[in-house]
């Protein structure tokens, strides 16, 4: 049998897998394999920037649900995408990292562009390998992809010094995976999943808190026949909007430190929370000790047995692949008669909950002109909705445009917002985006940031000009780093400590890098300048400048219980 060397192994080994395409910046550790990657059908995208792969291979994981790859060199090459990495583990995106090293003889010299990667992201991944025989390159490859992809998604390095890469031996991609410490649980307990429908049919007040977990497992569609099955309503986590059609009246919209009133309150007062895929995390959880206090039962739904009673303890744990659960438990719903007599008792909950939200509106005064003609956050996502009808995918980064369009725009579709909750990292939208685009291109990408995340990896929209990437960034500039900004005039007595921001003229910027550029300044200018960047095709940039006066609100104070919103 023909010897193949590493190098070659490695990308035979990607396209067993059906990788398509790469996110990557080549130098002299990873070059044996960007030699071989040329005499294949894989594309690459070549970054400007390391940390824009990884971003751009969650985007693209995101969107496809398959993992995204990344290939960089050794030293900083490979810690440029540390963040990217861990932002990944935070937020359970399934990815490979193929990093360049130097040859084994030179591991632990402080060789030229030496780290110890390994060791690194070890804290930040699922799991990592420091491969020293040619002949385990296919097997590791192999369990990188599976581990990546199984269970709880995240994560995973592969680290190859230069001479295995060069070192030779047959090629034979194995079949299957044995991992004797790693088995993920799919199918639920069938008797935990009966106590769940038990606690449920006999409260009065249930209430589904969905998160990220369900679009990972595919499991919307279950979701969605299960709360309209049974009538209950569903609020989602930032990582879970889209879950449920949000024109559905079950869907609530965002909980947490700026979920509205109405989703909140009834958090405060459901007496049977059933939490799917959600980590309970302290920005939908606020002060613990207050965390849904009239809750007799609290039930958990997730592939990761370690996020279960981590944060709040629970009283029905299932663990389990998400869609495998919820469809078995639509099974026992529909054998169960006496669930129906329930549905009078939670239509009235939800009418409650409805009333709540009529109550106080998310922005209820926030439509109205703004002084001197100028355009508000809402007006534009308005704009956004009414040019794509709520088709489309938005990558957003991190601050107060992040949250706006959380609250505002109405997600119909799963995999369709794509941002950084757990990390919480400015300069992931661009990228992201682009990695969107390569995994739907025939979806429109928008990417909505700030005049601070996206001088981030603004050099991206380089990337986005050379591969044609049909894509359209809107800044919100409000020359501040708004959400820091936010708390400095509200917890801190308006000391603004280095938030003002000073900015480049982004539409020249824009057109240097080759793409088009927009400037917004007045509301009277919106629609009409947003029509026509939109109909422009390829790579556009749209600034908007906005009132430093806007706010994300309402909000949980720091250190606050959901019933202390601040809504002023």
């Amino acid at each position: 049998m023909k010897k193949l060397s590493g190098a070659q192994i490695i990308i035979e080994s990607l396209m067993a897998e059906g990788v398509d395409v790469i996110f990557g910046y080549p130098g002299g550790a990873i070059l044996p394999t960007y030699d071989a990657l040329l005499d294949s059908k894989i594309k690459h995208v070549l970054v400007r920037h390391e940390q824009g792969a990884a971003h751009m291979a969650e985007g693209y994981a995101r969107v496809s649900g398959r993992p995204g790859v990344v290939m960089v060199t050794s030293g900083p090459g490979a810690t440029n995408t540390v963040t990217g990495i861990a932002d990944a583990n935070m937020d359970s995106t399934p990815m490979v990292v193929i990093s360049g090293q130097v040859a084994t003889t030179m591991i632990g010299n402080d060789a030229f562009q030496e780290a110890d990667f390994v060791g690194i992201t070890r804290p930040c991944t699922k799991h990592n390998y420091l491969i020293k025989d040619v002949r385990d390159v296919a097997r590791i490859i192999k369990e990188a992809f599976y581990i990546a992809s199984t269970g709880r998604p995240g994560p995973v390095v592969v680290d190859v010094p230069k001479d295995v890469q060069q070192s030779e031996h047959t090629f034979k991609y194995p079949e299957r995976v044995e991992l004797r410490g790693f088995k993920p649980t799919r199918k639920g307990n069938p008797r935990q999943i009966e106590r769940a429908i038990d606690a449920i049919e006999k409260s009065d007040k249930p209430l589904f808190y969905v998160g990220g977990g369900v679009q990972w497992s595919g499991a919307a569609s279950e979701l969605t026949q299960l709360a309209r099955g049974l009538g209950i309503p569903v609020t989602e986590t930032l990582m879970g909007l889209g879950s449920v059609p949000a024109s559905d009246a079950l869907c609530l919209g965002m909980l947490g430190m700026h979920g509205s009133y109405g989703t909140n309150t009834a958090v405060c007062n459901t007496d049977c929370l059933v939490a799917i895929g959600a980590r309970f995390d302290d920005r939908v959880t606020g002060r613990i000790a207050d965390f849904a206090p009239h809750a007799k039962t609290i039930i958990h739904i997730d592939i990761d047995p370690s996020s279960i009673s981590k944060n709040v303890k629970v009283d029905v744990p299932i663990v389990g692949d998400i869609q495998s659960v919820l469809a078995d438990m639509l099974q026992v719903v529909k054998g169960r008669e006496s669930i129906a007599k329930r549905r009078a008792a939670w239509a009235k909950w939800h009418q409650q909950i409805l009333q709540w939200k009529r109550e106080k509106p998310l922005y209820e005064n926030g439509n109205g002109p703004r002084p001197g003609g100028a355009v508000a956050p809402l007006h534009v996502l308005e704009e956004l909705h009414t040019l794509t009808k709520g088709d489309c995918i938005i990558a957003t980064d991190v601050g107060q445009h992040q949250m706006w369009v959380a609250q505002l725009f109405p997600f119909e579709k799963p995999r369709s917002f794509l941002t950084s909750g757990g990390l919480g990292t400015m300069g992931y939208g661009l990228p992201a985006g682009i990695g969107a685009k390569f995994a739907a291109p025939d979806r429109k990408v928008v990417v909505v940031s700030g005049d601070g995340s996206i001088q981030m990896n603004i050099q991206e929209l380089g990337t986005a000009v050379q591969y044609g990437v049909d894509i359209k960034v809107i800044i919100l500039n409000n020359y501040f780093l708004g959400m820091v900004r936010q708390w400095q005039e509200k917890f801190y007595q308006e000391r603004y400590s280095y938030s003002a921001m000073s900015v480049p003229d982004f539409v020249m910027l824009a057109e240097a890098y080759g793409a088009r550029g927009f400037r917004i300044e007045k509301q009277s200018e919106l629609a009409r300048t947003m029509k026509e960047a939109f109909a422009t095709p390829g790579p556009v940039l749209i600034d908007v400048v906005i009132p430093k006066e806007e706010a994300v609100m309402p909000m949980i104070p720091p250190g606050g219980a959901m019933s202390e919103m601040l809504f002023a």
